[in-house]
């Protein structure tokens, strides 16, 4: 058997569960789950998928849950160009495309570019926002991220909280540990509190030459993905936050 036994206690604290706890949803004895944290028993393929549901795991992580009990992996990896991904790749294409005059961006789970739409390769492919490239990157870069985001303290205080919960829920990224290390050693950002601004959403403010584009973000996921990196991608959809931005955009448009 692989590293099972430490894989089990590391997501049951992750998740704050004690052994009784999860015992009694998992539905077996605490004696049993503590023979298998301490790798006195070994447990069933069943078990391990079991223990993942409860705990919550996302696929790509039952796969490593399931590996560290030496078994095969339960849900598939797949290119976007292969033949089983034709019907999702279509749909994420037509998300983005019908989303112009506005930006679209689809970010995988490092939060790096998978794809872009007219608009924002437009708007963004000047600051070097293209397939492959990390908005991570982008972000922890003191020169490029205040001079293109003109409230850079505000947004980077709130993206470290956003990257710091979502590799909470994964049991930790590494990636995302460190560009919120990053982000949170800039004096400034590290700094930054929260204020009761009444307004309804935080509006990101970019600069763009001589004009100042204010834009708020919503994000859609596939809500059944079982391949791995689909399940932990995102599509990014900007709005205008003002009536100026409105209209740059829409100026833009062919």
């Amino acid at each position: 058997m692989h590293d099972f036994p430490t894989a089990l206690r590391r997501w049951r604290r992750t998740r704050r569960l004690s052994q009784l706890d999860l015992a009694s949803e998992a539905e077996v004895s605490p004696r049993h789950l503590a023979f298998l944290e301490t790798g006195r028993s070994r447990p069933s393929r069943a078990m391990v998928l079991r223990l993942a549901g409860v705990l919550t795991l996302p696929p790509v992580e039952q796969n490593g849950f399931l590996a560290a009990a030496g078994f095969a992996p339960q849900f598939p990896s797949l290119p976007l160009g292969a033949a089983e991904m034709a019907q999702v790749r279509q749909a994420m294409d037509w998300t983005i495309d019908r989303h112009a005059p506005y930006p679209a961006l689809i970010l995988d789970r490092l939060w790096r570019i998978v794809a872009l739409n007219g608009p924002a390769r437009q708007l963004f492919g000047p600051a070097g926002f293209a397939p492959g490239a990390s908005l991570l990157d982008a972000l922890c870069d003191p020169v490029l991220f205040p001079a293109l985001i003109e409230n850079w303290v505000e947004v980077g205080h709130h993206t470290a909280l956003r990257l710091r919960a979502e590799s909470a829920r994964a049991g930790g990224i590494a990636e995302l540990d460190r560009a919120v290390a990053m982000l949170l050693a800039n004096p400034a950002i590290a700094a930054s509190q929260p204020q009761a601004t009444g307004r309804a959403v935080l509006a990101t403010i970019y600069r763009m030459g001589d004009q100042r584009l204010p834009f708020f973000s919503t994000y859609a996921q596939f809500g059944a993905a079982e391949e791995v990196a689909l399940s932990d991608m995102k599509i990014e959809l900007m709005f205008p936050a003002d009536d100026h931005a409105k209209a740059a955009l829409l100026a833009l448009a062919p």
